[in-house]
């Protein structure tokens, strides 16, 4: 297995690569040049270099469901071939990597499209953290010619609020940024709620950065429409099995460097948005409610469904 995916996986882990999307490029693109570079002997030995760097990959971030598809799509093509020439299974590597990362791309613009729509002009849209899927979105409306505000959060620990805000600015969007503690006060000058996604479960629930739950929450106290924009490939198809996604909890000194050792600090990344809360899901579709999430992914990616298929035959 070449040293680049644990480059990757490094960088992944220590949010030098950081958006569900960004992450998932950078993995499919790591698998992609193990077959290119590989250096294996038959079928049997490369599909092994395969598993071993998604096990790697899969280790750095516990709530990367779009990383793990773009995987389980690039080996499930290979070992659903019949081919046992190792040059062979590289091209597929290759075209299958492309082909993830081509719908990847289409459904982001298709998401922009129809979310577009939501965005009328004179409006003031309300965000959480930093999502390419919702600032492309919100690019695409200013560029159709809307007119509308932005009020973001800081998103602490990390402030990726900022980095949302930067590029609202860029794009010549008045912007205004918030402390996280102030969004019930500035929820009532919001006409629309529009946030990213990290995953989304069987249910429908939805899993994003910690905070989104109170936005959704005061949102629905201030009857603002709140919509989650995803691809679909988000999904998590474990979730088909009774399973939960897992909330990521990291360090404490993102939350408070050289704090008493005695003090207890916990710093959850994410949480889970229950879909009572959400308005609709924006995705390359349109805009399904979230009880619709697993017709809708059968419909368009039955092969996510392929692992938990065999594991669970009961699923299929």
């Amino acid at each position: 297995m070449t040293e680049s995916v644990y480059v990757v996986a490094d960088r992944i882990r220590r949010l030098e690569i950081q958006g569900a999307r960004n992450v998932a490029i950078a993995a499919v693109k790591a698998l992609e040049e193990i077959g290119l570079q590989t250096k294996a002997r038959n079928r049997q030995i490369f599909i092994a270099e395969l598993v071993k760097a998604r096990d790697v990959l899969y280790a750095t971030r516990p709530t990367e469901p779009l990383m793990r598809n773009g995987i389980k799509w690039i080996i499930t093509s290979v070992e659903s071939s019949q081919r046992s020439e190792v040059k062979a299974l590289k091209r597929i590597v290759s075209s299958s990597a492309c082909e993830f990362l081509t719908a990847l791309e289409r459904s982001r613009e298709c998401i922009a499209e129809i979310g577009t729509r939501r965005i009328n002009d004179g409006i003031v849209v309300f965000t959480h953290c930093h999502s390419s899927t919702v600032t492309h979105l919100l690019e695409r409306a200013k560029n159709v010619g809307k007119k509308f505000k932005v009020i973001c959060t800081e998103t602490r620990p990390l402030f990726q609020g900022r980095i949302t805000a930067q590029e609202m600015l860029d794009l010549g969007i008045e912007t205004t940024l918030i402390v996280d503690s102030a969004s019930r006060f500035f929820m009532k000058h919001a006409d629309i709620v529009i946030v990213g996604a990290d995953a989304i479960s069987a249910e429908g629930n939805v899993v994003n950065k910690i905070g989104t739950a109170a936005i959704a929450v005061l949102a629905q106290e201030a009857r603002v429409p709140f919509y989650v924009v995803s691809e679909l490939l988000k999904f998590d198809s474990v979730t088909l099995c009774g399973e939960y996604e897992e909330i990521e909890e990291r360090g404490r000194e993102e939350i408070w460097k050289g704090a008493s050792k005695k003090l207890a600090i916990r710093n959850p990344a994410f949480e889970v948005i229950r879909r009572d809360f959400i308005h609709g899901i924006i995705c390359e579709e349109g805009i399904i409610p979230p009880h619709s999430i697993n017709e809708t992914m059968r419909r368009n990616y039955p092969w996510v469904f392929s692992w938990e298929m065999k594991q669970n035959p009961v699923l299929g």
